[in-house]
């Protein structure tokens, strides 16, 4: 992959394992902020509220920098963190996999716990369909109406992304682009009179 861009999953999918009367359901969601996670979490606990154990890990940010395991109440390591490793072997971020637990009477074993959650989030990931996204920048820019014609053709040339505009006297609107054109991209827009701009975000 180039620099630019990451990996995740497009739309929700599921996957199951069985071992030993155990079941072991689970489900790989997209996800971009933190704010999701907790209503994904109470959303699969009332839809699998038989279940014993919800485990689950997540992975977030293009750096994928930002991430968290949990084993709900199974015994240290057995559960998230063999989730978070499925995650990790295939370089995917913005996901969460959570893996609901009903327990078939007959104790695993640290191993087998380990074996059934990675073979549970493993089952989820066989079945989602996968992509490859930008790391995009997004500005909002100004600039006066005599200036419009020459910035739309940096944009139509570019192939920038844009939203929000207004043109009157001062021109407004907003742009985003990938990372790897920055560089080009502000040196075409500053040889435009009166442009400026300002930073929003980054995803």
């Amino acid at each position: 992959m180039d620099s630019d861009t990451y990996k995740t999953i497009i739309g929700d999918s599921s996957g199951i394992y069985k071992e030993k009367g155990s079941r072991f359901v689970s489900v790989a969601i997209p996800v971009s902020d933190q704010e999701q996670i907790k209503p994904i979490i109470d959303k699969i606990r009332k839809e699998h509220h038989d279940a014993k154990h919800h485990c689950y890990a997540y992975m977030l940010g293009h750096e994928r920098l930002i991430w968290r395991v949990n084993d709900d109440g199974e015994p240290s390591g057995t559960g998230g963190k063999p989730i978070l490793g499925q995650i990790n072997s295939l370089g995917l971020t913005n996901i969460i996999i959570v893996v609901s637990r009903y327990f078939g009477g007959t104790l695993l074993g640290v191993s087998g716990l380990i074996n059934a959650y990675r073979s549970a989030a493993a089952s989820s990931l066989a079945n989602a369909k996968m992509t490859e996204k930008t790391v995009n920048e997004y500005y909002e820019i100004t600039f006066p109406f005599s200036s419009l014609k020459d910035v739309m053709k940096v944009l139509k040339e570019e192939n920038l992304g844009q939203s929000e505009q207004m043109f009157d006297l001062e021109c407004r609107l907003k742009l985003n682009f990938r990372v790897s054109i920055k560089e080009k991209v502000f040196n075409r827009l500053s040889r435009i009179e009166g442009v400026n701009y300002r930073y929003i975000d980054t995803y």
